[in-house]
């Protein structure tokens, strides 16, 4: 698709170290493609890899506090100092905590400004019972969201529910991989099943129960990522004696996870219902899972509700060791259910994939300038 705005600067901002932003990556390299000049901007980290090449520009700012309060000061001046000094036709914030540098340079530069709400920040748990923390974020959401040219978010519910909290009328991007034409086959299972969890490993994502769900199940669980609780898990595996069953991998670049994702039998997807980001969620593993023809636990909110009312790629259930345990034997016992299961996950990859997506992208930015 060509736009009639070509050469138009499109610059994001988030606060991650870019390399495993696979939503990013997908977005900018589609506008890219599309004759945009597209630049992303996030920040380094101690533990950060080098940048790949890309069909956009990248650059990562370097903070001397990487959490915390001070953290979030700090990058927001330093974003802001950032912005001002390149310019651009359109800025586009990532989350709250991008918002406010972004609005700023927007203004001063008369340059459209875009805000992609990739969660319900403020009701993220790490913020739960913080009031004043919630308070600051949901002023600079209440002060700019509705001063953004466009919005857009991961689902039509989440999007619904930003609409209505900020006088908005969030549009909605899925955060979905491409559709390949080297689909994967609906392959035996492994002689020893592999449960995959992939994403961060973060509070309320469930992955206590999970693991020790494995004492009771004959199989492997393999966990991709890393997060706030990285070594609180993995000293838990090792109280729990289940070192020879359970594989941490770290981080896996995008264009690597795939193939470990296919290597999976069962893949995981639940959620505590701790605050509204997550009871609004629509995660990328879950599209990711469902290209890969696994099918997987999901945590039984709206979002996953709606696409499996449609398409059954996934057993919907509560976030306890109880039920996980009962859901995976019920999937390994059960080879008509898990065929059925796996069947529907390719037919519904051909529903929701990056190239309808991209379509919508591509509209909403060719709409700003017409």
């Amino acid at each position: 698709m060509q736009t009639a705005n070509l050469k138009k600067r499109i610059v994001f901002s988030v606060s991650n170290d870019l390399s495993y932003d696979q939503r990013m990556q997908r977005h900018l390299t589609c506008l890219s493609d599309a004759g945009y000049e597209t630049f992303l901007v996030g920040r380094e980290l101690p533990n950060s890899i080098a940048l790949k090449p890309m069909p956009f520009e990248q650059f990562r700012l370097t903070c001397w506090f990487n959490k915390g309060k001070l953290f979030y000061i700090e990058f927001q001046v330093r974003l802001l100092l950032f912005l001002l000094f390149i310019q651009a036709d359109c800025y586009v914030a990532i989350d709250l905590d991008t918002l406010l540098p972004n609005f700023i340079a927007a203004k001063l530069k008369g340059s459209k400004l875009v805000h992609d709400a990739h969660e319900y920040f403020v009701e993220v748990p790490e913020l739960s019972n913080r009031n004043i923390s919630q308070f600051f974020w949901d002023t600079i959401g209440n002060a700019c969201i509705a001063a953004c040219h466009l919005q857009y978010t991961v689902a039509e519910e989440l999007a619904q529910e930003l609409s209505s909290k900020y006088h908005a009328a969030f549009k909605t991007v899925r955060n979905v991989p491409p559709l390949l034409t080297d689909q994967p086959t609906l392959k035996t299972t492994n002689e020893v099943p592999v449960v995959l969890y992939q994403g961060a490993l973060n509070q309320g994502r469930g992955l206590e129960q999970l693991i020790l769900a494995m004492h009771q199940l004959p199989v492997l669980l393999w966990i991709v990522g890393e997060g706030d609780l990285s070594q609180d898990l993995r000293n838990l595996v090792k109280q729990q004696g289940l070192a020879h069953q359970i594989k941490f991998w770290g981080f896996v670049e995008p264009h690597s996870l795939r193939e470990i994702t296919l290597k999976a039998d069962i893949a995981y997807n639940l959620l505590e219902p701790k605050g509204l980001s997550y009871q609004f969620s629509l995660a990328n593993k879950f599209f990711d899972y469902m290209h890969a023809g696994i099918p997987q636990l999901c945590a039984d909110f709206i979002a996953y509700q709606t696409i499996n009312q449609t398409h059954k790629v996934a057993l919907l259930l509560d976030c306890n060791t109880e039920s996980i345990v009962s859901a995976i034997q019920q999937l390994l016992s059960n080879k008509q259910l898990y065929a059925e299961l796996k069947a529907n996950c390719l037919k519904a990859s051909k529903m929701y994939n990056l190239q309808l997506e991209s379509e919508k992208l591509l509209g909403y930015y060719q709409n700003l300038w017409s």
